[in-house]
């Protein structure tokens, strides 16, 4: 029998099956099946505007980060380099995984807040802000031990005889837990803040 044929005889089966059942049995299953396709609707549509606020589209839609942050990451070597491959905001600020995702999705419900607010809507303020916005990120990469970082440089996957001499002496540091990515490339995809302070010294302050 064909597919189509198989088909034909499952609703023929299923709705034979309805007409021969009392009427609050039709009831239950007629509403179990909308409320299953209800949230297969809100799954799936989550899915999808889930991905969208991982765009760099949306990331940039803004006028505060597309100003200020876009500007600056667009002329480094994580957005033009010679192999083409680059990394977009979500790569580097939204973990890959689900639970950490929506933890982090909701966390950025505050930038919506200090945009609503114009709390940066001026390069003069976003510059007031840069050291704050720094460090609340460097925090959070010193926390998870540069998580997005690792999700594309895999540390055992580097050839040391490819490095200059202190990025290996460095790189060795890795392994003891003394040192993380973000102590060293902090300026890596925007200017450092002013006033020579690094991510170990957010630490040692206890911001």
């Amino acid at each position: 029998m064909s597919a189509l044929g198989i088909h034909g005889v499952a609703m023929k089966s299923i709705w034979q099956r309805l007409k021969e059942q009392k009427p609050w049995a039709k009831i239950l299953e007629i509403e179990a099946l909308i409320l299953i396709l209800i949230g297969v609707a809100l799954v799936l549509g989550g899915k999808v505007a889930l991905d969208h606020t991982n765009t760099l589209s949306f990331c940039i839609s803004c006028h505060e980060m597309n100003d200020n942050n876009f500007a600056e990451y667009s002329h480094t070597i994580h957005a033009r380099n010679r192999t083409g491959v680059k990394a977009i905001c979500s790569d580097c600020h939204v973990p890959h995984e689900f639970v950490d995702t929506m933890v982090r999705k909701f966390q950025a419900a505050g930038d919506i807040y200090h945009h609503l607010l114009g709390t940066v809507d001026t390069k003069e303020k976003f510059e007031e802000h840069r050291l704050e916005l720094a460090k609340r990120v460097w925090r959070r990469m010193k926390e998870t031990d540069s998580r997005e970082c690792r999700n594309c440089h895999d540390v055992t996957a580097m050839d040391p005889e490819k490095q200059g001499r202190t990025a290996q002496k460095q790189h060795k540091k890795l392994a003891d837990g003394n040192r993380t990515c973000i102590d060293c490339h902090f300026g890596i995809a925007h200017r450092e803040p002013d006033g020579g302070l690094e991510p170990s010294d957010v630490v040692a302050e206890g911001d």
